[in-house]
């Protein structure tokens, strides 16, 4: 029987892995992942994804080497890696799962494609997530999703057949990717990490989710971080799902309408949203760089970025303690709920009126959970240049006061404020000379003056948009004044 080979991407696990069982029915099986320069080399790209891809890259070895297998790491361009390797060995077929990633990621497989046809080397690509490849409209798209994750999860095949010839592998880099800001609070990766986070966030964290996912301080610990798991594929989307509904059926058992079974519907809906954004660049790529709105093209400059204003809120200096504590923990821990990181995007776009587009790719740089679907898509959403959606313009002093009301969360990731007191923590602009000097804090020297006036900033930013298309209903904006 020919050499199988199994081509690990997004997908970094034994369990519930379809291509590595199609491989093991089908012959000898040579597990690959490749390291590819090129796509490190890309903006996206940070050192803080490799780091977390490491964990995963050591758990996977273990996992394979107890169904005997041994994982064969590569460094190089494809599709030249696999003509090298079989000349070397040859192999009858690829398998891998689907990817929905960037542009780079996009033209790499259809060069992969264009190779195997030519090597006539069939490669089976199985569908990752809910993810439907090729869907022209989204009509009953939902019935997809909920059959695939219905799907018996599938567990390794036994025994399966190591390909003969053993090969060296590449030594791994210590360091990759464009982002290099150091991240200390980066979740570990790894599928016994994920394992942890879903156990305990189905067993106790999860109880408050739905009351504590907005706020950073609580969102850390009641939301269930999987998000860089299943970025990675540690553990697949649809063991996560089947997880949840097991766990939400037996709360809806024991206490309907409990705050436990609300949380958990709540987790359910972002579970579909998931794969509802990654679905919008599977079928339009372009998102990752051009206005989903082209009568938004003019709108921001995306040649001449204000490199001031872009520099104060990529590094947590624009003088809003609020917008600066959550940039701050964002570069510090690689993560941030989902109410914040819509708050720094839309205070980048309307408060400071820059181009969504670099400020994109820092955001990819800081998120070890970066998966391009969801970033982008929920990116212009923020940046209110989809021509369709609301627009979202947050008041971060008063984001400030609603989820941080004791100044808590400021003062840990703002210590330069740690001493002025919460009635002054969250606009401390308003300090007299005399107070800042009882407080400690020299505004201008120990902390930035406000880079912008916020509220009119966000009034400018308004009226901007709304001259140039017709108005939202008031009932529909999201105008957080």
């Amino acid at each position: 029987m020919a050499d199988q080979l199994v081509w690990f991407k997004r997908d970094l696990r034994v369990a519930d892995h379809a291509p590595l069982n199609a491989a093991i029915a089908a012959g000898p099986v040579r597990p690959v992942y490749v390291i590819e320069p090129e796509l490190w080399a890309q903006p996206d790209s940070a050192q803080r994804h490799w780091a977390f891809i490491k964990d995963c890259l050591v758990e996977l070895q273990v996992a394979l080497s107890e169904l005997g297998l041994e994982l064969l790491v590569l460094n190089g361009s494809l599709p030249a890696v696999f003509a090298e390797l079989h000349a070397k060995v040859p192999f009858a077929a690829i398998h891998s799962h689907q990817e929905t990633g960037n542009a780079w990621s996009y033209a790499r497989d259809r060069a992969v494609a264009d190779w195997c046809r030519t090597a006539q080397v069939h490669w089976h690509q199985t569908p990752n997530f809910g993810v439907v490849r090729g869907l022209r409209k989204r009509t009953g798209w939902v019935k997809q999703w909920e059959a695939r994750m219905t799907q018996p999860i599938a567990d390794p095949l036994a025994k399966p057949a190591q390909a003969a010839v053993a090969l060296p592998g590449a030594e791994w880099p210590e360091t990759l990717g464009q982002g290099q800001l150091a991240c200390p609070g980066r979740q570990a990766g790894g599928r016994q990490a994920a394992e942890q986070l879903l156990d305990s966030f189905l067993a106790t964290r999860g109880q408050h989710y739905r009351q504590g996912m907005s706020s950073p301080g609580s969102a850390a610990t009641v939301c269930s971080r999987l998000s860089p798991h299943m970025a990675y594929g540690t553990l697949s989307l649809r063991e996560v799902v089947q997880r949840h509904r097991q766990r939400w059926a037996a709360v809806r058992a024991e206490a309907p309408g409990s705050a436990w079974s609300k949380s958990l519907k709540s987790f359910e809906s972002r579970l579909h949203w998931h794969c509802h954004f990654i679905q919008k660049l599977e079928m339009d790529p372009s998102i990752e760089w051009r206005n989903r709105n082209p009568g938004d093209n003019d709108l921001r400059d995306e040649q001449n970025l204000d490199q001031a204003r872009y520099t104060a809120w990529a590094t947590g200096q624009t003088g809003i303690p609020f917008v600066d504590a959550c940039m701050r923990q964002l570069i510090h821990d690689g993560w941030i709920n989902f109410r914040m990181r819509a708050m720094l995007v839309a205070f980048s776009s309307y408060h400071l009126w820059l181009h969504w587009r670099e400020p994109a790719l820092h955001l990819a740089r800081c998120f070890t959970d970066y998966e391009p679907g969801i970033h982008y898509c929920q990116i212009q959403m923020q940046a209110g240049t989809t021509g369709v959606h609301a627009l979202r313009i947050y008041n971060p002093v008063k984001q400030s006061r609603d989820q941080d009301p004791d100044g808590e969360y400021i003062r840990r990731w703002v210590p330069q404020l740690s001493a002025v007191p919460t009635e002054w923590i969250h606009a401390p602009w308003h300090l007299t000379g005399q107070l800042q000097q009882r407080y400690g804090v020299k505004l201008g020297t120990d902390y930035p003056w406000p880079i912008v006036d916020h509220e009119k900033a966000a009034r400018e930013a308004k009226a901007r948009i709304l001259a140039r298309r017709k108005p939202v209903e008031p009932d529909q904006q999201t105008l957080d004044f």
